[in-house]
């Protein structure tokens, strides 16, 4: 019995099946849904686009983000999933506490840099509270804290956009 698992000579066992396709998939599926988000909403990073304020628009904020970090910027998938998730972040912010109908999101690149930002009409600032083990809630600032290099909130004279920015490394550079 050599090499083989005993009582199951001969019988083929099953082979790992390769995520490789799955990830192609997934990857399409998300060029597809950025790519409706865009031309439902316009591309944030060509100018500030309008999103009605509802939690299901942090979905369509994550899928325009996602698709301009990676396709649009050629950007490394890890500094996509900490924009989308600082992007959903400061979204679920802005539906809960501003009273808004609507909000603006705004991306910008520049050399070594982005910056996300989100627009709303409350004066409100952003307040970063401290957070504890067991908290539930309240967590979104402190992932922005933690995840971005930079953020803040800056007025206006009519609300204020609440921001981020991220060191990115430039492919043609790394």
């Amino acid at each position: 019995m050599m090499g083989g698992m005993a009582g199951l000579e001969g019988v083929e066992q099953p082979r790992q099946r390769s995520s490789a396709s799955a990830v192609r998939l997934t990857t399409a599926l998300e060029d597809e849904q950025g790519l409706s988000a865009m031309e439902l909403y316009g591309n944030p990073a060509d100018d500030e686009v309008t999103l009605p304020s509802l939690p299901q628009s942090a979905h369509e904020a994550r899928r325009l983000t996602r698709y301009v970090v990676v396709r649009l910027w050629g950007l490394s998938p890890q500094i996509a999933e900490h924009s989308v998730l600082l992007v959903s972040e400061l979204v679920g912010n802005a539906v809960r506490h501003t009273g808004a109908r609507s909000f603006g999101l705004r991306m910008l690149r520049r050399r070594g840099w982005i910056r996300v930002e989100l627009r709303d009409p409350s004066r409100g600032l952003p307040c970063l509270m401290p957070v504890h083990d067991l908290d539930t809630t309240g967590r979104g600032l402190f992932l922005v804290d933690k995840l971005s290099d930079r953020w803040g909130a800056d007025l206006l004279p009519r609300g204020k956009i609440t921001w981020f920015e991220m060191r990115v490394a430039d492919r043609q550079n790394a």
